[in-house]
């Protein structure tokens, strides 16, 4: 592996920002990776690729992105490129051409977070503080659960409901990360989507938020992905 010339591009989901990953982030620059945590305004697909985008722009090297829960869909429409070597979906959504993420989760029952979800007259969805400690991020302390209650990025309902025109993930070797007690997205659903795409698959015992509760775990996905041939 030659992880100095490889980029690592962070993607967030919905009720995040790119501080999320701020605990994977200096495991990544540890192994000379270098890691670009993405801000994405979570109002469209289009927008939030656009984002993405600019950041594989002034990437230094190959780069492999990481989409969590939503960032998912966004990795998915964006990462079939020839300067991305891989992707890994942390929890999150993976669509086929022509599928929403809500389509894709229409065969399973309704989970705890999202059936908790509110949205404001704009359109846009948050989670209480309660809701996001007790489905979001169980498994991290009360005090960093509340601080991620206020600092969390409400996500436009349409973004969910947007199909896909692209499926990079039957294009790049692809990588995914289970969150085996995730109460905003069924871990059958992880399970499914992790087989549906081929990916090679690791799964962890924590929330919605593997990579604040887990990082080293994965971290280690992002490295094996990062030095893949």
């Amino acid at each position: 592996m030659d992880p100095v010339a490889t980029s690592v591009i962070l993607v967030h989901g919905a009720f995040a920002d790119g501080s999320a990953w701020s605990r994977v982030i200096p495991l990544l620059q540890a192994q000379g990776l270098e890691a670009i945590a993405v801000q994405n305004p979570l109002t469209s697909l289009d927008e939030d690729v656009a984002h993405v985008q600019r950041a594989i722009d002034r990437a230094k090297g190959p780069v492999v992105l990481v989409g969590h829960s939503w960032g998912g869909a966004v990795i998915t429409q964006i990462g079939n490129q020839d300067k991305v070597k891989a992707l890994v979906y942390v929890a999150a959504f993976a669509p086929g051409v022509g599928q929403s993420p809500n389509d894709t989760l229409k065969p399973f029952p309704p989970s705890p977070g999202l059936s908790s979800v509110s949205m404001d007259r704009a359109g846009y969805l948050h989670l209480s503080a309660e809701s996001l400690a007790a489905n979001f991020a169980q498994d991290v302390p009360a005090a960093e659960a509340a601080l991620l209650a206020a600092t969390q990025g409400p996500v436009h309902a349409g973004c969910f409901r947007t199909r896909v025109t692209a499926a990079a993930w039957e294009h790049k070797p692809s990588w995914y990360v289970v969150a085996g007690e995730d109460r905003m997205l069924p871990p059958a659903f992880l399970r499914a989507t992790a087989e549906r795409i081929g990916a090679r698959t690791v799964e962890v015992g924590t929330s919605h938020i593997p990579h604040a509760s887990r990082p080293d775990a994965v971290a280690a996905v992002i490295i094996e992905a990062a030095g893949a041939r």
